[in-house]
Order: C-alpha cells, then sequence, then structure tokens
C-alpha cells in the first residue's frame, strides 16, 4: 500500500479543494490524488454521503480516454490499423474517407455534435436515426484539430461492429472489469449523486435529466467512483496490466499536431488530452456533461495523479492541477540514484557534431537511448533515438520523430542532414561540398 501524504500536505490539499467547492458553489466535490500505485489522499465536500470515495459520479468525456484504449486494443490485435479508412470497418457514414487515427485525435473534421436534439440532454437512439449527411462534415481531413463527440460516437459504433457486442459490453469486459473499476457503468448504479445545475444569480439549484445515450454514449456516458477514477489514473501512470501494453499508451499521449518543445500548449493524442501546465505535462482528460463536471490527469514524471469529481454544470475551476502542483511542492518526488550503465554506441561517436556551423552533442541516456540537441544555453533542435533491428537508430520525438539516424566513421546521415566532427569537414560527404578554400575572410 503506498505512503499516505503527511498531514500538512493533506491540509493543504483540503484548503484547495473546499476553496474550489465553495467559490464554484458545487453542490457536491469529491477528489483524490495518488501515487506510488494507489490513492494516498482524498476528500469530499458540500452534501457527500461517506465513504465519499464509493458515489458515482458521471464521467463525461473521461469516456472518450476508455473507448480510445478499447480501439487501441483492436489495433494492438491487427484487427485494424490507425491509417484504416473508416468505411472499412464502419460503412455507410459521410465520414468513410476519414482514418480511425484521425477519429480518435479530433482530426477527421466531424462535426462537434450529432445531428438532432442536444445528445447530452435527451435520450439517443441508433447511428441510422442520427441521419448523417455530408453537411456533418465540416472540415477537411487532417486540417485542423476540432472537437467532436460525433467522431467518438462512431468509434463506439466501430468497436460495437468489429467486436460484435455492444459499447458497453466491449469497455466493461475488456477495460473497467480487468482494470478493477466494478463501480463504473454506463447509467447510475447504486449510491450515485443527482446532478444540478446552480442559478447563476441565486445559490438555488436545478436537477439535471439523466438518460440513455445510445450511440453517443462512447463519448460522455459513463459514471464512476473516486475510487475507480484513482484506479484509472494509475493505470495512465503505467499500470496497465493485461489491458494495454505500455508502449501502447504512451504512444496515446503523444501530443498531434502541436510542438510539445513550446513552454505552454494543450494538445490532444489518441483518445488522451495532453497539457502543459507549469512547466509541467500533464496528460489525461476532463469531462463535462449536464449536472456534472469531472477530471483524471497523471504527471508521468512525477509519477502522481489527480482526480476530481462535483454535481454541477459549470462553474468550476480546475482543480487537478493544483492539487498537483500542491503535492509536487510538498512532497517532492525523490528521484531514484544515477548508476553507471553501458553506452548503447562506441564512445567515440559520442559528444560533439556539427550541423554546419552548430555545435551539438550526442550523449546516451538510460534505457539503451541517444539524445542529440544542442549544447547549453543555444538553441536547436533536440530529439531522443532508439536503435532499430537493422543498427540504424530512429527518432523518438521532437524535429526528427520517426526519422532515422545513420552513425558513419566521420558523420552522422540524419534525415540527408549530414553531421561532422568539425564544421563542414570537407571529408565528410556534406550535400553541396565545401569550398575548396575553406574558412577565412569573405573574398
Amino acid at each position: 500500500m503506498p505512503e499516505p501524504v503527511l498531514p500538512a500536505t493533506a491540509r493543504t490539499l483540503l484548503a484547495r479543494t473546499a476553496r474550489v467547492q465553495r467559490d464554484g458553489r458545487a453542490p457536491s466535490l469529491v477528489a483524490g490524488v495518488v501515487r506510488d500505485g494507489g490513492p494516498v489522499w482524498s476528500a469530499g465536500r458540500g452534501d457527500v454521503d461517506e465513504p465519499h470515495t464509493d458515489v458515482q459520479y458521471r464521467l463525461g468525456s473521461i469516456s472518450k480516454t476508455v473507448t480510445a484504449v478499447a480501439v487501441m486494443r483492436l489495433r494492438d490485435e491487427g484487427r485494424l490499423g490507425l491509417d484504416d479508412l473508416l468505411d472499412r470497418h464502419l460503412p455507410g457514414t459521410p465520414f468513410g474517407d476519414r482514418s480511425v487515427g484521425q477519429l480518435l485525435s479530433h482530426l477527421a473534421g466531424a462535426a462537434a455534435e450529432s445531428p438532432g436534439g442536444w445528445w447530452e440532454r435527451v435520450p439517443g437512439g441508433s447511428l441510422a436515426d442520427l441521419g448523417l449527411a455530408g453537411e456533418h462534415v465540416v472540415l477537411g481531413e487532417a486540417r485542423r484539430f476540432h472537437y467532436s463527440n460525433l467522431g467518438f460516437g462512431l468509434l463506439g459504433e466501430l468497436l460495437a461492429r468489429v467486436r460484435g457486442r455492444s459499447w458497453a459490453d466491449v469497455v466493461t469486459a475488456e477495460v473497467l472489469g480487468p482494470l478493477g473499476m466494478t463501480r463504473t457503468t454506463t447509467r447510475p448504479s447504486g449510491r450515485a449523486a443527482q446532478g444540478h445545475a446552480v442559478h447563476p444569480w441565486a445559490d438555488v439549484v436545478l436537477p439535471e435529466p439523466e438518460h440513455d445515450a445510445g450511440v453517443m454514449a462512447a463519448a460522455g456516458q459513463l459514471w464512476a467512483t473516486l475510487a475507480d477514477l484513482a484506479r484509472f489514473a494509475v493505470f495512465l501512470l503505467g499500470d496497465t496490466g493485461d489491458v494495454l501494453s505500455p508502449a501502447t499508451l504512451e504512444e496515446m499521449a503523444v501530443p498531434a499536431g502541436v510542438d510539445p518543445s513550446s513552454p505552454a500548449w494543450s494538445a490532444y493524442g489518441l483518445g488522451l488530452q495532453v497539457l502543459r501546465v507549469d512547466g509541467r505535462t500533464l496528460t489525461g482528460h476532463g469531462g463535462s456533461m449536464p449536472g456534472f463536471l469531472a477530471g483524471v490527469f497523471v504527471d508521468r514524471e512525477e509519477g502522481t495523479g489527480g482526480v476530481s469529481l462535483a454535481n454541477t454544470t459549470s462553474g468550476l475551476d480546475a482543480l487537478v492541477p493544483g492539487l498537483l502542483a500542491d503535492l509536487r511542492a510538498a512532497e517532492p518526488r525523490v528521484v531514484e540514484p544515477w548508476v553507471p550503465s553501458p553506452a548503447p554506441v562506441p564512445l567515440e561517436q559520442l559528444g560533439i557534431w556539427y550541423w554546419g556551423p552548430a555545435p551539438l552533442a550526442l550523449r546516451a541516456l538510460p534505457g539503451g537511448l541517444l539524445h542529440l540537441g544542442p549544447l547549453p544555453g543555444r538553441a536547436g533542435r533536440a530529439s531522443r533515438f532508439r536503435r532499430r533491428d537493422d543498427g540504424t537508430w530512429v527518432g523518438l520525438d521532437g524535429y526528427y520523430a520517426g526519422e532515422p539516424l545513420r552513425i558513419a566513421a566521420d558523420h552522422l546521415d540524419l534525415g540527408t542532414f549530414v553531421f561532422t566532427r568539425t564544421p563542414y569537414d570537407p571529408a565528410a560527404p556534406v550535400p553541396g561540398g565545401v569550398d575548396e578554400a575553406g574558412w577565412g575572410l569573405p573574398r
């Protein structure tokens, strides 16, 4: 069992939670943090039964991440590819020329909402009932990020068609059950909070309706307790069990269409939101449905996660990033000690290399990786590389993600760029050649 937070830390976390609940006027709010594989603190504020960790709230769009995990399981089984066009697995929609990966990343150009009544507040039907047409394709493929609840409704139907059973049965059997999330259901079950809207100018509430969303359920219908959502946070930190490989989870967390070297950004991977907050990268998802707000985000570098659930339609400040910042400040992670490890390449291949006149350092990293990047204090491109079976290396991130690196005796060949041991080494195969007169004053 993980060690609980220190009493002073618990007070700090409770103080933040209490202020968010009061200032946001949430009828009830439950929150918690996880570390070392399990919950280490939680609290309930407002009108919430005890134990507060076992009261269901609606997850909203966190359901999308659960759906995405189930889709990625199909990919890992070889049942589909992320580049497969939707028509291959779900024929007959106007999105047939858009890919599974584009739908997962909100890059398919699908309308934000499904046609008809407001799907979050009225009963839903089948895919055919939506009456999808060309007008519901609102953007070209891969043109820009456009958040789409409709897109995840389609992914839920894809799951059902490929597996031969309902979306609910698939995610329960393949994701929720194996993770031990037995109090996560498609409709409220047992002890569950009533969703409320809070009047903007008075301290009175209005109950919000709850229905079966039909084909749109995959976009936001799941209900869960704080304990179950904390288990999902642990999953996002890498305790994936038999549900998904850690490598696939890491793939889902890669931002699409955003440069993650920027100091502040918000992006989306494959069913996962990826945020840069105060210099930290947080991975997870937020959720909202009429009457409910939810959040689960993890700091994978720190090994911590935060969860929150409230029964209000709007008005709460973001709580989870603040909880993670409080935890990090009060009880910073003590990293593992450095120990020597063998270099993945001969030592003479490491050190300074030049791209033209710009010096960069090639160094070994733990885990058999290489890193090529600018010297301290200098700007430039940086990437990590992993060795491939053929002896070349492939970029994992940054500008050279996916690009091949070949290491020769006198140069590096990286995506047509040639790096040499001295600036524009005339003995190396520099593209365009090197002036025979060499370095000197302008002529």
